[in-house]
Formats: C-alpha cells, sequence, structure tokens
C-alpha cells in the first residue's frame, strides 16, 4: 500500500481495550493508543476493529496528533488487518488528515504487548 515517501514512524502503547458483540457473530474491539511520531509529535489514536476470529477483518481509526508547534492535526482512516503468527496482526490503512492530505500506513500490533508501531507513507 505505501505508495510514497516514508514521512515518519510511530510507537503507540494500548491505554484500554473495550470488546463488544458485533454484527454476523464478530467481535469489536476498540483499542485506545497513545505514543509519539518524530514527525508528529504526540498521537493519540481510538482504532475500532470488526473481527471472526482475529485472523483477519477490517478497522476504522480516529486520531490526533500534537505537533511541536502547537497545532493539532486530526484524521480519519479505515484499513484491514491480518494475523501474521501469535498474537500479531499486520495492518494497513488510509487516513486523511484535517490539512487535506491522505497517508498511506503499514504498521504492526502485538496483541500481547499491547503495541501498535508501524510506518507513515505520503499517498501518491
Amino acid at each position: 500500500m505505501a505508495t510514497g515517501k516514508q514521512v515518519g514512524e510511530f510507537s503507540l502503547k494500548a491505554t484500554s481495550i473495550t470488546l463488544t458483540p458485533g454484527p454476523g457473530g464478530s467481535v469489536l474491539v476498540q483499542g485506545n493508543f497513545e505514543g509519539t511520531s518524530a514527525a508528529f509529535g504526540a498521537i493519540l489514536r481510538t482504532a475500532t476493529f470488526v473481527s471472526v476470529g482475529a485472523k483477519s477483518g477490517t478497522f476504522s481509526v480516529c486520531a490526533a496528533a500534537y505537533l511541536e508547534n502547537g497545532d493539532t492535526l486530526t484524521g480519519n482512516g479505515q484499513g484491514t488487518f491480518e494475523s501474521i503468527g501469535r498474537h500479531k496482526w499486520r495492518l494497513q490503512e488510509l487516513i486523511d488528515i484535517s490539512d487535506g492530505r491522505t497517508f498511506a500506513v503499514e504498521g504492526e500490533i502485538d496483541l500481547a504487548a499491547r503495541s501498535w508501531t508501524g510506518k507513515i507513507f505520503e499517498r501518491n
């Protein structure tokens, strides 16, 4: 999915996880994450994953970044995830940012460690 130049990386930790019944026997997993990115400062993300058996699925994300210069960016995106091993998911998403840009994001969630790391790319 990465189609442009890498503009940053991020490292986040889960601050809370909520599980609720979803459509068609699925489970909705909503996670709140916080962390940092050298390119975007402090980052907050809430992601909602729809999964049946946690092997693959879709997710939506809302995010905010608090830049070093005092500006704030927000964004909404969606993507897919797939299991890549014991308690690990690979994620791909597109996120539209409040300043008009769109980024492709590739990442990995370690469910046991409750961490989310990834790379951010310009979207061409």
